[in-house]
C-alpha cells in the first residue's frame, strides 16, 4: 500500500511540474472545494474548530462560508507546495515576498542564534525552501518522519536541496541545538497538538496542549525567539513575514510557551483562512482531561487573564437518589478542581435539583422534569458539552448523553451500556477480588482520580458547603428524627421504637423533635408523633428540599434509619445516629467520627433487599436503650 500511494504522489508530482505554479494553485483550490463537500467528517471538524476560535465573533453562516474558503485554500497550496520543491529558488523568489528579513539580519550580525517558530499557515512549506535562500547563515528545521517512508524520503529530499538541514524529533535536539550555539536558525512547529508531554496553555482563549520546544530549545542556547508566518496573497504568490521578537525575555519556559499561542493566534487572525483547521487542536485527552495530575501543568501568559478561558463543559448525570447523588458530591467537585477552565453542569430530576444547588463547584443545574422522555433529555445536552460523567449505572442514563452526540462518555460499564460509553471505566476482576469493599463514595470518587482528578486515598469528614453549620443555640435543642427511607421498609426500624427513643431522651434533657421524611412517610410520622410526649414538630411531607436542608442545618443531631436524608445530614456538619439492618455500613454509612452507627450483625446481613423475607430480626435486634444513649452522647 505504501508503494502505491508513493506511485500516486509521482504521479502527481509529475503532472503538476508540467503546469505554471499559478494554474497548479487554481487546480488546487477547485480539488480543495471538492473536497469540502466530499469530506464530511473533516468538514465538521473545521467547522467546530473555527467555531471554538470564532464563534463569538462570526455567524455560523460566515463561520460555513470560512470553512469552504479553508478547504479551497488548503488544496491550493498543498499542489503549490509540490511545485516549489521543483522550481529553482530564483524563481521561487519571484512569488515569495520577504517581509521583516531586516529583523533577522540585525540578530545575525550579532552573532546570536536564532529559534524560528513556524505554524501551518499558508504554504507552510515554502519555509523549507526560502531559509537557504534569504537567511545569511546556515539554517535547519525539527521534523517528524511521515508514515509513509518512501514519501518521506521524498519531502525530506525536497526540503534540502536548497541546504536545509533536518533534524528528527526522535533523534534527539542536540545537533539543532549545536547549529543555533554557532549562529544557525533553526525553525520548529508549534502549533500542532502535543499530546500528555505537552503543556496546557490558552490557545483562541480555550486551553490547548502545546509543545514547549520552541521556548525549552530557545533559552537553552541563549537564542533569539522570532515567529514567522506565510499567508496568501493570491493564485500563485504568498509572503513570508519574519516578525519582530516581541515576546518576553523570560527565562521560563511555561511562560514563553504560552506567549508564543498568543502570536501563533494573531498571525491565524490575520489570514483564518489560512490555518490547518483540519487538524484537532483542541483533542481532549484520554483519559486524564482533568489537568490536575499533568507533569506540566497549565501555563498562562503575563497579559492573559485567566478568567477569560472559554469553559470545558461537562455534565455530570446524577443518581435519581438523594443519598447516592449526596455521596457522589466529591467526585463532582474534584471535576471543579481539576481544571482551571472547568464548567460543571448537573443533569438531575428536579426533585434533587435543590441539593445541587447548594455545592458551591456546581455552575448549573439542568433538571430533568416527570414528564420528560429521554429525547427530551438529549434535546437539553445537545452540542453543548464537551465531556458527560455519568454516575448512575443504569442503560438510560447512558442513553441520553449518547443520543446528544455528547463527544466523550465516561462511566462505569454496568448492564450492558459499554458501547454507550467511549471511556468507560473497567476495573479488572482479578483486582475486584483481591480488593476489599470500599466506601460508595470512593466508588464515585474512582471514577474521577482516574479522569485526572486530584483526589484523596482516605476522604476527611468535611461540609460541602461554605459556611459551616451553625445550630440555633436557644433551648430546648432541636433532634432530627427520620423514622422513612424510600427504597423499603427492610430499612426501616419499627416506629414505637423511634417514639420510645425520643421520650427516653426527653426524659433526661430539655429537646424538641423535628420529624422528617417525605410524602408517602405521612401515616409513619403521624403514628410516632402521637406517642412523643415531649416537645415536637412533624414536618414530615411538608418541606421541599431546599427547607429540609436549612432545617436539617438547625439540628445538633439526626435520628434516622440508612436513607438519603441520613447523608444529607452528614454534608451539612450535622452528627447521626443512624439504624442500619438490610445494607452495610462500611459501604454507605456518613464518614467520620461524630456519627454513631446502631447495628447488629445477624446471619442473613446484609441483604440489600427491599422487604425482609424472615422475622425481622437485624432490626428488632437493635433497642431503645442503645439508640437513647447513643443520641445522648453525640448531644
Amino acid at each position: 500500500m505504501d508503494r502505491f500511494v508513493y506511485f500516486i504522489f509521482r504521479a502527481l508530482s509529475h503532472l503538476i511540474s508540467l503546469l505554471p505554479i499559478v494554474a497548479v494553485y487554481r487546480v488546487g483550490a477547485l480539488l480543495g472545494g471538492v473536497a469540502h463537500w466530499v469530506l464530511l467528517p473533516y468538514r465538521r471538524l473545521v467547522i467546530a474548530n473555527m467555531t471554538l476560535a470564532f464563534g463569538a465573533e462570526k455567524t455560523s453562516r460566515q463561520i460555513r462560508h470560512l470553512a469552504w474558503e479553508h478547504f479551497t485554500r488548503l488544496g491550493a497550496n498543498f499542489f503549490s507546495t509540490i511545485k516549489l520543491a521543483q522550481m529553482p529558488g530564483e524563481e521561487i523568489l519571484k512569488h515569495v515576498q520577504v517581509e521583516g528579513l531586516e529583523v533577522f539580519d540585525e540578530i545575525a550580525r550579532s552573532g546570536s542564534g536564532s529559534v524560528f517558530v513556524c505554524s501551518h499557515l499558508g504554504n507552510w512549506e515554502a519555509l523549507a525552501q526560502m531559509g537557504p535562500l534569504v537567511f545569511p547563515c546556515k539554517t535547519g528545521t525539527i521534523y517528524q518522519r511521515l508514515g509513509n517512508h518512501y514519501i518521506d524520503a521524498e519531502i525530506r529530499a525536497a526540503r534540502a536541496r536548497l541546504g536545509l538541514a533536518l533534524y528528527e524529533r526522535k533523534a534527539g535536539f542536540l545537533n539543532a541545538a549545536q547549529r543555533v550555539i554557532e549562529g544557525g536558525a533553526v525553525g520548529v512547529l508549534a502549533d500542532q497538538h502535543a499530546g500528555d508531554a505537552g503543556l496546557w496553555c490558552p490557545f483562541f482563549g480555550r486551553l490547548a496542549s502545546t509543545s514547549p520546544l520552541a521556548a525549552t530549545l530557545a533559552i537553552r542556547t541563549k537564542a533569539t525567539l522570532l515567529c514567522t508566518a506565510v499567508y496568501t496573497v493570491k493564485p500563485g504568490y504568498w509572503k513570508m513575514v519574519v516578525e519582530k521578537p516581541v515576546l518576553s525575555r523570560t527565562e521560563n519556559v511555561e511562560t514563553l510557551t504560552a506567549e508564543i499561542n498568543l502570536v501563533l493566534e494573531s498571525q491565524i487572525r490575520r489570514s483564518p483562512a489560512d490555518w490547518f483547521w483540519v487538524h484537532n487542536r483542541w483533542k481532549t485527552p484520554n483519559p486524564n482531561f482533568l489537568l490536575a495530575r499533568y507533569k506540566r501543568g497549565v501555563a498562562f501568559a503575563p497579559e492573559f487573564d485567566p478568567a477569560q478561558l472559554k469553559p470545558f463543559k461537562m455534565v455530570v448525570r446524577s443518581s435519581n437518589w438523594l443519598g447516592d447523588a449526596v455521596m457522589s458530591a466529591p467526585a463532582v467537585q474534584a471535576l471543579k478542581h481539576g481544571r482551571p477552565d472547568a464548567h460543571v453542569t448537573v443533569l438531575v430530576k428536579a426533585k434533587l435539583a435543590d441539593f445541587w444547588r447548594r455545592i458551591p463547584e456546581v455552575d448549573e443545574v439542568l433538571t430533568i422534569d416527570p414528564k420528560d422522555s429521554i429525547w427530551d433529555v438529549a434535546r437539553k445536552l445537545k452540542g453543548k458539552f464537551d465531556v458527560a460523567m455519568v454516575l448512575p449505572n443504569s442503560i438510560r442514563s447512558a442513553l441520553e448523553p449518547w443520543l446528544a452526540g455528547v463527544p466523550r462518555r465516561v462511566g462505569y460499564p454496568a448492564q450492558w451500556r459499554r458501547k454507550l460509553l467511549n471511556q468507560p471505566l473497567v476495573i479488572p476482576l482479578r483486582k475486584q477480588k483481591n480488593q476489599p469493599a470500599r466506601h460508595q463514595v470512593y466508588h464515585y470518587l474512582e471514577l474521577a482520580r482516574w479522569i485526572g482528578a486530584e483526589v484523596p486515598d482516605t476522604l476527611q469528614p468535611s461540609d460541602f458547603f461554605p459556611a459551616t453549620r451553625q445550630p440555633a443555640s436557644e433551648s430546648p435543642i432541636k433532634i432530627g428524627l427520620c423514622p422513612g427511607a424510600e427504597y423499603g421498609p427492610a430499612k426501616r426500624w419499627m416506629p414505637e421504637r423511634f417514639a420510645q427513643t425520643a421520650n427516653a431522651v426527653s426524659a433526661q434533657r430539655e429537646v424538641q423533635w423535628v420529624l422528617f421524611g417525605v410524602a408517602g412517610d405521612a401515616l409513619v410520622g403521624e403514628a410516632i408523633s402521637r406517642e412523643i410526649t415531649g416537645k415536637q414538630m412533624n414536618l414530615i411531607g411538608k418541606t421541599t428540599l431546599s427547607e429540609l436542608m436549612d432545617r436539617l442545618s438547625e439540628c445538633a443531631v439526626l435520628l434516622t434509619n440508612d436513607t438519603g436524608t441520613m447523608h444529607l445530614a452528614a454534608a451539612l456538619g450535622v452528627p447521626t445516629v443512624s439504624i442500619f439492618g438490610s445494607t452495610e455500613p462500611s459501604l454507605t454509612a456518613p464518614l467520620g467520627a461524630r456519627h454513631h452507627i446502631l447495628r447488629h450483625q445477624v446471619e442473613c446481613s446484609p441483604c440489600f433487599l427491599r422487604e425482609c423475607p424472615l422475622d425481622f430480626r437485624c432490626m428488632k435486634a437493635v433497642g431503645v436503650e442503645e439508640a437513647a444513649r447513643a443520641v445522648l452522647n453525640a448531644l
